[in-house]
């Protein structure tokens, strides 16, 4: 199975995880996302109003120089530890 096809499998399984992930794993899910589909963060920071769009951002940022490949694969595995 290629990488592309595991990351999108990956992707459904993550909306069928035994239990909720904690803020900060889902915040790390959200980023290697990101980066595996959009490459680095882009676009302005929200503002200090928006709390979590900033984290969003932030952690997005994060990853910056992170290749698409990957993200990919850190979010594959992070799903696979997640559904235990």
């Amino acid at each position: 199975m290629s990488l592309q096809a595991q990351f999108e499998q990956a992707v459904a399984d993550s909306k069928n995880l035994p239990e909720r992930p904690d803020n900060m794993t889902l915040l790390r899910m959200y980023a290697l996302f990101k980066q595996a589909s959009a490459g680095d963060a882009n676009g302005d920071r929200p503002g200090f109003t928006d709390m979590v769009g900033r984290a969003k951002y932030d952690a997005w940022d994060a990853l910056k120089g992170t290749s698409k490949d990957d993200a990919m694969q850190q979010y594959i595995s992070l799903i696979e530890e997640l559904k235990g």
